[in-house]
């Protein structure tokens, strides 16, 4: 049973390359007030900590701005290093690690006996599943300790916007490498190259079926996903034509499973040469239509692999693209329903810097809308178990970031995991309801009382004791505690314990928003 502390808050709550690129600076104060300082830390990154909050301060706001929006190579701390470097997935290429386990799902389907086989799909659904946890454990540790925070939310962003699903066949295999070279390099660089690289990707090929997509075979699933919900959105400008020529323009590009010495397929002599292989990406002349096609009221001057080159450069400098996305950003970092003349300052930089996603975002952060919305942005799952993580434990090192992984889950955004590619919804009543803020508050509790569970190596070690962290002594915390509402710190002076204090603290309204 909660408490009648705990009712009243919950009712009060409804290593990758990088890109050159100019430096993109941001006029901002340089000189804040403390509070004020930890707003833009708590939007800006994933949560706002004690050292976090030293190194804001140091800087000062405009530079350190300006350091998040131009992120450089910065290492994690090595116990947080140290994890990811012994994954799977940071060790092995994925195209060793697919056609391995394509082989190996080969050889079970192949065995006569049927225990046998069963037993062998087993392991290969387990070796899967491992690689999906490893992807969703690194970024976990990048978003917690990472120097680059805005790198970090903005490579989740465009992980939905350019949403896959990891049941869906062997994307599990596949999804740590599609976060960690089609789209963190690109996160705060060029949309159009984001664009292609995604287009690149054999997890995105293969979840929105474009590796069937042939001529005389037409799939239109990535083409229709590609318009509707990568760039130029609902209204944008397009037709059902259009994702018909679309869909032809993409025929051919899909997967091999082959090694890469394998020879190239028996390409007919007229289109041999367009033939493309890089890593597990094909691009087969004899599944292309090369017939003439229209796209956006224009024709299609290139052919081969060069058609989806034309087709994406038209669709990423449509107006109508750039309206979309800056919506969409607009949206995740200011408020559910962002005013249309930010959109059209967003929009305008956008098309002007030829889709500079840092440039867009300076647009925004730069905006009077920008710091009148800090504090009011509703947390989702995975942005409140994050924050309150980097608050309780600050630059501490999880050695276990499952249980984070189980609470973002039991909330219902698992990592990887949205089915549809829209991606999860972005605004507060898709993450508000009362059972939503019950499970809250559970979590909140497992984070104040229980989170030593993050500092052992699995669920059978011994719990450190105290098994909570001295969140009072915190000295983020206590700079916020004067933003508190009188609720909250009624609630918080009736706490019997610390473990108490800090749950009421997680589960409170202002906790809940960024």
């Amino acid at each position: 049973m909660l408490g009648a502390c705990a009712l009243a808050l919950l009712a009060a709550c409804a290593s990758t390359p990088w890109e050159r690129r100019p430096l993109v600076s941001v006029s901002v104060p340089s000189a804040v007030d403390e509070a004020t300082r930890l707003r833009w830390l708590d939007r800006v990154s994933w949560g706002a900590n004690a050292s976090s909050d030293a190194q804001l301060a140091q800087r000062g706001l405009s530079l350190w701005m300006r350091d998040q929006l131009n992120p450089r190579l910065a290492p994690l701390p090595p116990a947080a290093q140290a994890q990811i470097d012994a994954m799977a997935i940071s060790r092995t290429p994925l195209d060793q690690l697919v056609t391995e386990l394509d082989a190996q799902r080969k050889a079970a389907d192949a065995l006569p006996d049927e225990d046998q086989k069963k037993a062998a799909r087993q392991a290969y659904q387990q070796q899967l599943n491992q690689l999906a946890r490893e992807a969703q454990q690194r970024f976990v540790l990048r978003a917690l300790y990472s120097p680059n925070q805005l790198q970090e939310q903005m490579t989740w962003f465009w992980m939905n916007h350019f949403n896959v699903n990891l049941r869906k066949d062997n994307i599990r295999a596949m999804v740590g490498d599609y976060e960690e070279n089609a789209i963190r390099p690109h996160a705060l660089g060029s949309f159009r190259d984001l664009l292609g690289a995604t287009l690149h990707h054999p997890a995105m090929l293969r979840y929105l079926d474009n590796a069937q997509n042939a001529a005389n075979r037409i799939n239109e699933n990535y083409a229709r996903e590609l318009m509707e919900l990568h760039t130029l959105g609902v209204g944008g400008g397009y037709s059902q034509a259009d994702v018909q020529e679309l869909a032809r323009v993409l025929t051919g590009v899909g997967v091999s499973y082959q090694p890469l010495d394998a020879p190239p397929p028996n390409v007919r002599p007229a289109v041999r040469a367009d033939y493309v292989r890089k890593g597990l990406f094909e691009f087969n002349p004899n599944r292309h239509d090369y017939g003439p096609k229209t796209l956006l009221g224009q024709p299609i001057q290139s052919r081969g692999l060069a058609e989806a080159d034309e087709a994406l450069d038209r669709l990423a400098r449509a107006p109508a693209t750039a309206r979309f996305v800056s919506r969409k950003l607009a949206v995740y970092f200011v408020s559910d329903d962002p005013p249309p003349a930010l959109i059209d300052r967003m929009a305008a930089a956008f098309a002007r810097s030829d889709g500079n996603i840092a440039v867009t975002l300076k647009a925004l952060f730069e905006s009077p809308e920008f710091p009148a919305s800090l504090g009011h942005k509703f947390r989702d799952p995975v942005h409140y178990v994050m924050a309150g993580v980097r608050l309780a434990y600050d630059d501490r090192v999880a050695i276990n970031v499952n249980p984070m992984l189980s609470w973002i889950n039991r909330m219902g955004e698992q990592l990887y995991g949205h089915e549809t590619p829209d991606g999860y919804p972005l605004n507060e009543a898709a993450w508000a309801s009362a059972g939503q803020m019950n499970t809250r508050f559970e979590i909140a509790r497992a984070i104040g009382a229980n989170g030593a569970v993050l500092f052992r190596v699995d669920d059978k070690a011994p719990l450190e004791k105290p098994a909570f962290p001295p969140m009072a002594d915190s000295p983020a915390v206590r700079a916020m505690q004067a933003g508190l509402s009188a609720d909250t710190r009624e609630a918080l002076a009736q706490a019997k314990n610390p473990q108490e204090w800090n749950t009421f603290l997680l589960a409170s309204p202002e906790l809940m928003r960024r």
